[in-house]
């Protein structure tokens, strides 16, 4: 098979994604009950408890898809130990978990991927226990405490890498940037939900530093830089990553209002509940009529939205045309995603390139 050529069978790639995320649970849930033992160990029941709730945000997995991009990439650049790669697979689902707890409580889920969040679960022990003081804030402060604990795990991990000091530093500096880049992008979507007007370079912003380098750009360079070939091509896996993980991201929003839980993890209603500004709201808020608006308007940010107000906002994303403004726009950045990967570097296997490739297809099939 040619750098270019590739395979049209869509189960080779469903598989061996399949087959990262096995690899990867493997390996998490081997470390996740060794953590829990040695805390109980050396700290006591009360850590054990903080470590239990990031313990279970951890294992709770989901596709596995940035520790599965570090593995692919790190193949792809010729790359052979399987316990290093998955060693780095684990550090970025590590910082996933961490992001994720703390994301839970900023936008006030209390649902992930099947499960109470990390500070719902704890404010359900404090409750359950009858302990003194407020369960609420006892839950969120042991589960920032517990978001702590693993993202410098994560960062003792990358330490404990058998690669040079020089490997390790690379890695450690490109996820720790990417990790800067992705708070920034978290807190301008916060700001998002809190001002009258948004403007649409700021919803972009938050699409590129929340999502495309954290999700894509962040395990892609550190799988690359694994292998040795960091420096490799970066102009292809930087316009890859941008457009793939805005496609990523645009594609969650939908999944976010029109899946179910079980599509996207959490209720449907939270992103309107959280009033948050995504492409699919902004274009919709421009493109329908006042009435539609002023109740679009009321509804971001309402806690209290019902299941029959909630409806209404998606027969509004709908008729306003917001829904298939979103979906081509995917497909706009899954088209740019793939011209990227044309010509790569000969040095790339053809399956992970492929692998990449059928990941951006992909994607498109989440709108559906």
């Amino acid at each position: 098979m040619s750098k270019t050529t590739f395979s049209s069978d869509t189960s080779i790639f469903t598989d061996k994604l399949a087959s990262y995320k096995q690899l990867i649970d493997s390996d998490i849930d081997a470390f996740v009950q060794k953590l829990e033992r040695e805390t109980l160990q050396h700290y006591g029941a009360y850590a054990r408890l903080a470590i239990d709730a990031y313990g279970s945000i951890l294992q709770r997995g989901g596709k596995r898809i940035r520790g599965s991009l570090a593995m692919v990439a790190y193949e792809m650049a010729g790359g052979k130990n399987r316990v290093l790669s998955l060693q780095l697979a684990r550090v970025l689902e590590m910082l996933h978990a961490y992001i994720l707890i703390v994301d839970d409580f900023q936008d006030r889920s209390h649902v992930r991927r099947g499960g109470p969040a990390a500070h719902t679960l704890l404010a359900q022990y404090h409750s359950r226990h009858e302990l003194a003081g407020d369960s609420e804030h006892f839950g969120a402060s042991i589960a920032m405490n517990a978001a702590l604990a693993g993202n410098h795990l994560a960062q003792q991990a990358i330490a404990e890498m058998d690669v040079s000091s020089e490997v390790k530093l690379k890695i450690s500096s490109m996820i720790n940037g990417t990790m800067v880049t992705t708070a920034h992008g978290q807190t301008s979507d916060i700001i998002n939900e809190v001002v009258a007007d948004v403007p649409m370079q700021d919803i972009e912003n938050v699409l590129e530093w929340k999502t495309a380098h954290y999700t894509f750009l962040n395990p892609l360079t550190a799988g690359l830089a694994l292998a040795g070939a960091d420096q490799e091509a970066p102009e292809k896996i930087h316009a890859y990553a941008m457009h793939a993980g805005k496609a990523f991201q645009i594609t969650d929003d939908i999944l976010g209002t029109f899946g179910s839980e079980f599509e996207s993890g959490k209720s449907p209603m939270d992103d309107i509940r959280e009033g948050k500004r995504t492409l699919i709201i902004a274009h919709a808020l421009e493109h329908t009529g006042n009435g539609n608006k002023n109740f679009l308007v009321r509804m971001l940010g309402n806690e209290s939205i019902t299941p029959v107000e909630f409806e209404r906002c998606k027969d509004i994303l709908v008729e306003s045309g917001a829904l298939e403004y979103a979906q081509q726009q995917s497909k706009t950045h899954v088209d740019a995603a793939l011209e990227a990967l044309l010509n790569p570097p000969t040095s790339w296997n053809s399956d992970g390139v492929d692998f990449l490739r059928r990941l951006a297809q992909q994607l498109l099939g989440r709108t559906k």
